[in-house]
């Protein structure tokens, strides 16, 4: 029998309020009333499962893949690379990790983003790939531009990606985001001011990686994203670990 380990409890103190006043929308979004807890299904638990030969040879390369090769996309060139782990520092291979984010003027190819900024023709903001044996992951793309919002009188959101970490079906799925380093918007940024402890945000924040950079091509930067591993995700409906 395999030894898993003990339990390390979750640190909920590291999770940001679900109401914030500084953060505007949360005030309309955070629950007012006690969750409700449902149980869950083998359908939500298990799958639909994402098949890995699907992927194509382009997924993680968000400066080519939306005109399949055809024409790059404009603005500075970027690798975004890292592994993803459990707390033990243990490799979390063959995971589907998909990222999208704003192009390099900070527009989303998104029919309700209005932002003056224009969109670029050959960049569609969004990729996919598959952790190798090692929990490795990368992606070549442009590093996203900073955009306002109507948050407050001037807010703008940091350069930041999206991420998407999938478990072994789509109905288990963590989300989080990517800033870089040295971004002073970082500081002013209402939603990522809801993380109170700094430690906690500095881990959202990836390190610029000379090591993997390339020379007259692309700098690169270091995220690795670290999962529970052993430790059971804390569902409302049991108690933790069982």
């Amino acid at each position: 029998m395999t030894d898993l380990g003990s339990l390390i409890p979750r640190n909920r103190e590291m999770h940001p309020p679900a109401y914030d006043t500084e953060y505007k929308t949360s005030i309309v979004r955070s629950p007012n009333l006690p969750l409700l807890s449902m149980d869950s299904t083998m359908t939500e638990e298990t799958g639909p499962r994402f098949g890995h030969n699907l992927l194509g040879a382009l997924d993680n390369n968000l400066i080519l893949n939306w005109t399949k090769g055809a024409a790059p996309a404009i603005g500075e060139r970027i690798l975004m690379h890292g592994r993803v782990l459990d707390e033990n520092a243990r490799p979390v291979p063959h995971t589907l990790v998909e990222i999208w984010q704003a192009n390099a003027g900070g527009r989303y190819r998104h029919v309700k983003d209005g932002y003056l900024a224009p969109l670029d023709p050959n960049f569609g903001g969004c990729g996919r790939t598959i952790t190798d044996e090692n929990g490795y992951y990368e992606f070549l793309t442009i590093r996203p531009g900073a955009y306002p919002w109507p948050n407050r009188g001037n807010d703008w959101r940091p350069m930041h990606i999206h991420i998407s970490i999938f478990g072994t079906g789509f109905g288990q799925r963590l989300i989080s985001q990517m800033y870089f380093e040295g971004d002073p918007l970082i500081a002013r940024c209402p939603i990522a001011a809801t993380i109170k402890d700094r430690s906690q945000l500095d881990r959202l924040v990836a390190p610029l990686d000379m090591s993997k950079s390339k020379p007259l091509d692309f700098l690169a930067y270091k995220f690795d994203i670290v999962l529970r591993g052993r430790r059971q995700t804390m569902f409302e409906n049991k108690k933790e670990g069982m």
